[in-house]
Parts: structure tokens; sequence; C-alpha cells
């Protein structure tokens, strides 16, 4: 008697898709979800930047449209909607000839306490910076973690101390008791070193000095040229700084004339607010406008070289 055996049954054939009649699944290309996931991150931080435009735009125009006012208009009309009347050429009349013409000498005094106290300060910075980095001496590293606490503490902090040692030195309610602490710009020692070591090669360095050039001459003739980007940056940080200070001229000065042009602007808008002159209400909005186009005529021209000392150390 033969003994049949499970084993020699044949194997059942497996159910497929096919057979059952059901289509494959169609498979998800990996390709598509990637491609919609970055266009949904650029179009996120196409409108962040959107949103950030018409933030920055929006005070600009405001005070575009608030200066080409009358008085009337001024306070009749929407801040965004127009005069019935153009009134700038007659606003910037009144403007500089108002109280014997004092805000051509506010403008003045701030082009000389920023673009003068700028200038030597982005100097002094390179320097500092490129001693900082390139030369050896005791203490260096202690000084510059001296420069780094500088760069911590904000400036409206520094306002009190500056004025006491300014009226220990006889230097309150003058030029310099405004245009000295200007000079000093700890953040720009930082960036200055940072430029220096990422700009200068030690190498260069050294062949001038084989080649019989000082220190002097070496930072004057070959390192400075390199670092230009970064001097140019660090002179628009100062200038922007300096031209919008506010606390310590209101904290040295008491002379009008030595005011910039913020201090003036201030004055003229509490005299509106608590004196009741509305005129001069007019003449802070259109002096405030006057004193925007200095700094935007500086960045315009020097945005070749800001823009190239900013991204400099994005590629190495």
């Amino acid at each position: 008697m033969t003994k049949s055996s499970t084993l020699d049954a044949p194997a059942p054939t497996p159910v497929t898709s096919s057979s059952s009649g059901r289509r494959p699944a169609p498979r998800r290309h990996k390709g598509a979800g990637k491609s919609s996931s970055v266009l949904l991150s650029k179009a996120g931080v196409t409108a962040m930047l959107g949103l950030a435009t018409l933030y920055t735009l929006l005070p600009l125009t405001w005070l575009l449209l608030s200066s080409t006012k009358s008085r009337e208009d001024l306070f009749g009309t929407n801040g965004f909607a127009p005069g019935d009347e153009i009134h700038l050429a007659d606003n910037l009349g009144h403007l500089f000839t108002a109280d014997d013409g004092i805000y051509l000498r506010w403008l003045l005094n701030t082009v000389l306490y920023a673009g003068v106290g700028a200038l030597l300060a982005a100097v002094f910075s390179v320097a500092a910076g490129y001693a900082f980095d390139k030369l050896a001496f005791p203490g260096k590293e202690r000084l510059f973690s001296l420069v780094l606490l500088g760069v911590m503490v904000p400036g409206t902090a520094m306002a009190i101390p500056l004025y006491l040692l300014a009226a220990k030195a006889g230097l309150v309610n003058t030029f310099w008791g405004v245009f000295l602490p200007g000079l000093v710009f700890p953040f720009g020692v930082y960036l200055a070193r940072v430029f220096s070591a990422s700009h200068v090669p030690d190498e260069v360095l050294e062949a001038a000095r084989m080649d019989g050039a000082s220190e002097f001459r070496t930072f004057c003739r070959i390192a400075f040229p390199m670092i230009a980007p970064g001097f140019v940056t660090i002179f628009l940080f100062q200038f922007t700084q300096i031209w919008n200070s506010f606390f310590l001229p209101l904290v040295m000065l008491s002379d009008q004339d030595l005011y910039p042009v913020n201090l003036g602007l201030y004055v003229w808008y509490s005299s509106a607010l608590t004196q009741g002159h509305p005129e001069d209400y007019l003449l802070a909005v259109v002096g405030s406008l006057v004193a925007v186009a200095p700094l935007i005529a500086v960045f315009l021209m020097l945005q070749r070289f800001w823009k190239s000392g900013m991204t400099a150390g994005a590629v190495k």
C-alpha cells in the first residue's frame, strides 16, 4: 500500500494583484514631494522678505508724504494720503530759515560728529584689529577680552560714566565731549581682527619684512588694502551709530548750537507737544526726511564695498 505525501503535491500558486484583477498601486515619486516642499519654503522666505521690506518702507513713505503737506493737511488727512497741494519746496525753505537757519548748523554738527568721527574710528579699529591678529605682545588676549567686554556693554549704559569723565576733563557742553567718545568702537576692533585673520596671509607679511619694510609700512601698503572692504563696513556701522546717537548728546550738551540733528528735531517735537507750537511739528517731520537722506546716499555710494565686506567670511 503506497502512502501519499503532501510533499509531493504541487505548491499553491500565489495570488498576485494581476491574477485578482487589481491594478498595482502607482509608485510615489520622491522628487515631487521634495520639489513641493522647496516651493513652499521659497514662498515662505519670499513672504517674509516682502513683509520686512514693507515694514522698512512704510515709515519712510509716511515721512515723504507728510513732508509734502501743509500744516492743515498734515493734521486733517490720513497719514498715507496726499494733501491737496504739494508744499515740499515751501516746507524745505521754512526748515532752512527757521530760527535763523539753525537746522543747517545741526546738520553740519552731525556731519562732523558722524563723518569725521566714524572715519577716524574705522582707522583706529582696523589698526587695533590688525595688531591683535598679527603682532605678538604681552597680555594680548587679555586686552582683547576687554574689547569683547566693551562690545557687550550698550552705549546708553556708558553715557553717564562718559559724562562724569567729561565733567572732570572740562569737556561738558563742548564739541569734543560728543566727538571723542565716537572714536572708540570695540565692535569695529573685533570685526577688524576677523577680517585681518581671513584676508591678510602671514606669508605676504613675512615677505615684506624680509624685504626690509617696517611694520607701519607693511600695514599701510600691504595689509590695509587687503582689508579695505572691512574698513568700509566698520565705517558704515559707526557712521550710522553716531548719526542716530541721541542719549549721549542729550546728557552732554546744553548749547543748541552744538546739537546734532536728532537732538534738534527732538527739541522741535517737544515744543510742538508741550508749548503749543504746531508749526514745529511740521519742521520736525520735514527735518527728519532731510536727516535720512545722507544715510541713504552714503549707503548707496559705498554699497559695493560693504556688500563684499559683509559676505567676505561666508566662503573661505
